[in-house]
């Protein structure tokens, strides 16, 4: 009997410690940029775009990636060192693959980076179950896509084709949807995007020249999306990014949307 009842409460101890986010949170990490850590209800850990190490407006402390733990899911819109980033060495630490766009991958696998199980096709309309109870579609995004990597054979940095870039919609296991657009332009698909899809949380570059201005944004949330939540990413990082929060939320006007106001390195629980 009593054995019995420790390893009953044993067993609870494990399922509340992998259900660490219980009650239906889910935990969202801004590093900058792109970069985000989601932990799902379930304890799952998702990093997306992760350009943490050579970031220039990641904090410090957050510097580390021996600080990241451990990962279950790594997600990468395109192939730009912004947005690659660190994911090839966290694929590596963890023995979890990279989920990006198919010609990136392949690229990756041919030029001797990656080993073949780190580096699976996937392409936009494909659904995966990359870990139990998250489900993962990729979608379009205006943008481009390439890589600068040291070319095996020269050992001269190269620019490599990374297939098209892409979005990401990311259901957790409570049904909460979090849509992170990647780097991308303005285009009027959004609107099939939002209404099939019905994010909760949006994920929206504001920064202008590379990616969306923050008008263009600000309609693209209100107008097409229709998200419950926006956050602001991918803005300061360079001179070109000129595009703000406070641009980004003026443009918006009044809005039942309510949007996050954060720095890098803000944790939020939803």
């Amino acid at each position: 009997m009593v054995i019995r009842l420790l390893t009953a409460i044993a067993t609870a101890c494990v399922l509340l410690a992998a259900g660490a986010n219980a009650q239906g949170k889910t935990e969202v990490l801004w590093y900058s940029q792109a970069a985000f850590k989601i932990t799902s209800p379930g304890g799952k850990v998702i990093m997306i775009d992760p350009w943490i190490l050579g970031a220039t407006r990641t904090p410090p402390e957050l510097k580390d990636l021996d600080k990241i733990g451990k990962v279950d899911v790594i997600l990468v819109t395109h192939g730009h060192g912004d947005h690659l980033g660190d994911a090839m060495e966290i694929s590596k630490r963890n023995d979890v693959p990279i989920w990006a766009p198919a010609g990136l991958n392949q690229t990756l696998l041919t030029l001797g980076l990656m080993p073949a199980k780190l580096v699976p096709r996937m392409n936009k309309g494909g659904t995966i179950e990359p870990a139990p109870g998250i489900k993962v579609t990729m979608v379009r995004a205006e943008h481009s896509s390439e890589m600068v990597l040291k070319d095996p054979v020269t050992g001269k940095d190269t620019t490599f084709f990374a297939g098209e870039p892409a979005g990401f919609i990311v259901e957790l296991e409570n049904g909460f949807k979090i849509y992170h657009m990647g780097d991308t332009g303005l285009f009027g698909d959004m609107r099939m995007i939002g209404e099939y899809y019905k994010p909760d949380l949006l994920l929206v570059p504001i920064g202008g020249h590379f990616v969306m201005s923050p008008k263009d944004a600000a309609y693209a949330t209100k107008e097409l999306i229709k998200p419950r939540m926006a956050w602001p990413m991918h803005y300061a990082s360079n001179p070109m990014l000129r595009g703000t929060p406070a641009q980004y939320k003026e443009a918006l006007g009044q809005t039942s949307i309510q949007v996050i106001d954060a720095e890098p390195g803000t944790k939020k629980e939803f």
